[in-house]
């Protein structure tokens, strides 16, 4: 293989530049020429690649979002925008895909690899909800920068002795809500895996309360419903007033931890390795410190699966 392609799709995440970085790199040390597509899916239907050189990707290891750009693509869905998709490829030459993204890039990495194209998954996303992995590329950043804002709304809860909610992203998973939950020392922690009972909500507020706490903060993954929703639920239970921060996008963006730094270019290399040796069909993930790589459409049938013991522990210590 001499021609290989990479491209970022879905949700942007901190980091998909380091991997970007490391597949062009990596490829060029292995005298493979390498094409960025720009735009994701769509970029690939239409035709938006450029070669890319050693210095196409200096400078981009610290930088949040993706220099290739990312978009969604319903027409690649369907046969006839994979059949579009496939036909650029063969008239540029490229041989091999590397898909950085999400659930979403995995599926289109998938339908290529079902028309016998070569593809490698690498699972960039701030939900670390790919099948596979331990870790997604971008999900430390994102943890830390929900942290950061747990941190700096306690101050004010401390100060103004009130219930704040926070609402964190995670349609399907909640990851994010349990790890800075569990790191942030929140009383309350709302994921979409588990159901919750307002009921039980209440009673441990309560017990705070009556051992002298004046302030609680609550997280909310978005998949549970919007933390404006359950305030109203709330605020209808209780009476009480609380106060709602919606931290939204700010997840996605930021400077990426040296953690994912180092795992996105771990993976990026690892899919280069892979697709010159004649494996495609495969994703990269890391466990127990370990690179693996498994088939990608046995993965996707997997389910994600949340830290039942992390969530129960994160009651446990918020009493």
């Amino acid at each position: 293989m001499k021609k290989i392609g990479v491209l970022t799709s879905g949700g942007d995440s901190p980091g998909m530049n380091a991997a970007v970085r490391a597949v062009v790199r990596k490829a060029i040390f292995m005298d493979v020429e390498v094409y960025g597509i720009y735009q994701g899916y769509n970029g690939l239907i239409n035709g938006n690649i450029q070669k890319l050189e050693l210095g196409s990707v200096g400078d981009i290891i610290h930088r949040g979002g993706t220099m290739l750009y990312t978009a969604r693509c319903e027409e690649f869905k369907t046969k006839e925008g994979q059949k579009k998709g496939i036909e650029q490829l063969e008239k540029f030459g490229i041989e091999g895909l590397v898909v950085i993204g999400g659930d979403g890039s995995y599926q289109g990495a998938k339908a290529l690899t079902e028309w016998g194209y070569p593809c490698v998954g690498v699972p960039g996303t701030i939900d670390n909800d790919i099948p596979g992995t331990e870790y997604t590329i971008g999900f430390d950043t994102a943890l830390n920068t929900v942290i950061d804002a747990i941190d700096k709304i306690r101050d004010t809860a401390t100060s103004h002795e009130r219930t704040f909610i926070i609402e964190v992203m995670g349609r399907n998973a909640g990851d994010i809500a349990l790890w800075s939950g569990l790191a942030g020392g929140a009383e309350t922690v709302l994921i979409p895996e588990e159901k919750f009972d307002m009921d039980d909500v209440i009673t441990r507020l309560n017990k705070g309360q009556e051992r002298g706490k004046k302030h609680s903060i609550i997280v909310v993954a978005e998949g549970v419903m919007s933390g404006n929703e359950f305030a109203d639920r709330f605020k209808e239970a209780t009476g009480m007033d609380t106060r709602v921060s919606v931290l939204g996008h700010i997840q996605r963006g930021g400077t990426p931890t040296a953690s994912d730094r180092v795992l996105a270019s771990r993976l990026g290399a690892k899919a280069v390795e892979l697709l010159v040796s004649g494996n495609g069909g495969r994703a990269v993930g890391i466990e127990k410190n370990q690179l693996v790589d498994y088939d990608i459409i046995e993965a996707l049938a997997k389910p994600h699966h949340i830290d039942l013991e992390m969530y129960n522990l994160s009651k446990e210590l918020s009493i």
